[in-house]
């Protein structure tokens, strides 16, 4: 490896933008090396990755293996995070293992750290500004656990970083889809179990299968940025590009559920926006819902 090439340690490199971000590292003439650590297995070569990736297994809440991982790094790319399960869990690895990152990061005195937030950090909130930019602070909502820990994150960055010479590049993009949209599959599809409820969802659902999920659809556009635009912008960070900040990632215009669903060859089926809100409001109040049921709160 030549001297000037960067060493790039990368959390949580197995997920849809974690793969994105190893390609595009993979295949940038500025990157001489890149080690990638999980929990779960993961070899490279099944990816087409070259030996330029390497990969260890290890858990950010371990700080020796993390401290490990960042060793010698130039660069440390932040992508590991719980989006679904048991909350108390999410928060152990998301905060926690959040912290242990920024500090080995500050004292393995690495020069950049680029992390991966989202526009969930804003906050899903009637007086949002619109539209939101960068200079909106995180406010996320407490119902949803992954929007408020991703904006309690960027403090506990801000706060880690504070008074040192690593320079933090934040990316807060918008709903992640790539091809076959596996990520934005499995957030639509982690709501089912609530929309599913709706008496017609389902039956058609049962009958036939071969028509694919049926989504609600409320009428509320949004927008998508697509996974390799992701790890685009993750490599410019990575080589110092633009100044360290925050910055917004979202696709050109707007999306609608209606349309999304044609293009994955889903159905769609209209429902009243505000039956949506009343029913997230609902299952805030109920105890034991599943955790899936906070997102919800993304499609008022």
């Amino acid at each position: 490896m030549e001297a000037s090439k960067l060493t790039v340690a990368v959390t949580g490199p197995t997920g849809e933008i974690g793969l994105a971000a190893l390609r595009a590292l993979d295949h940038s003439p500025t990157v001489g090396r890149v080690i990638g650590m999980a929990r779960s297995p993961f070899r490279p070569s099944d990816h087409e990755l070259s030996e330029k990736v390497e990969y260890r297994r290890g858990d950010v809440l371990d700080r020796d293996s993390v401290d490990e991982l960042v060793a010698g790094a130039d660069v440390v790319v932040h992508l590991a995070f719980i989006i679904m399960g048991d909350p108390e869990e999410a928060r152990a690895i998301n905060l926690e293992g959040s912290r242990n990152v920024f500090e080995a990061t500050v004292a393995a005195g690495a020069k950049r750290l680029v992390y991966t937030s989202s526009v969930a950090a804003y906050g899903f909130h009637a007086d949002n500004p619109q539209p939101l930019t960068e200079d909106v602070e995180p406010h996320g909502s407490e119902s949803f656990y992954y929007s408020a820990h991703k904006a309690e994150i960027e403090q506990v960055l801000d706060e880690t970083l504070a008074g040192s010479d690593v320079g933090a590049w934040v990316f807060r993009p918008c709903i992640v889809a790539g091809a076959g949209a596996p990520m934005l599959i499995e957030t639509m599809v982690g709501a089912l179990p609530v929309f599913g409820q709706l008496k017609l969802a389902r039956r058609i659902a049962d009958q036939v299968p071969f028509l694919g999920p049926i989504l609600p659809d409320p009428g509320i556009p949004f927008q998508l940025v697509h996974t390799d635009d992701v790890a685009q912008a993750l490599l410019a960070a990575v080589d110092g590009k633009g100044a360290p900040g925050r910055y917004n990632l979202a696709g050109q215009g707007a999306m609608t559920v209606a349309r999304m669903a044609r293009a994955l060859g889903w159905l769609s089926v209209p429902v009243p926006g505000a039956a949506v809100v009343s029913l997230d409001e609902l299952l805030q109040r109920l105890p034991g819902m599943p955790p899936e049921a906070a997102w919800l709160t993304a499609f008022r």
